[in-house]
């Protein structure tokens, strides 16, 4: 008799596993966009020359900011909450966030 594989693919592809490879999947398409939309939307903003510059690096830097202060804060919630909880709670604030800056109209930096 021939052994049964011990995982299929329906023990992979589990909720957790399909809402977190969505997750990610939402990152770093953010990450992309971000990188191609940023110029433009600074200059639609009023912004040229060193200020277009100026703000495109400060955006950048709060963006890796924010995302090393959330995988953190994220991180040790996921451990004391449940991690599964946790990532739904986390992917519905970012899609907040991100549906709030649509509605930007300044980078908010003096």
């Amino acid at each position: 008799m021939k052994p049964q594989p011990t995982t299929t693919l329906s023990h992979i592809f589990t909720l957790p596993v399909i809402v977190a490879a969505l997750g990610y999947f939402v990152d770093i398409y953010d990450l992309v966009l971000f990188s191609i939309v940023r110029v433009p939307s600074l200059k639609g903003l009023g912004f040229s020359g060193q200020a277009l510059i100026d703000n495109g690096v400060f955006l950048l830097n709060m963006q890796m900011a924010g995302m090393l202060i959330g995988g953190i804060l994220w991180g040790i919630l996921g451990d004391r909450k449940g991690r599964l909880t946790i990532m739904f709670a986390s992917i519905f604030l970012y899609s907040l966030a991100n549906l709030a800056n649509g509605f930007a109209t300044d980078v908010g930096r003096q």
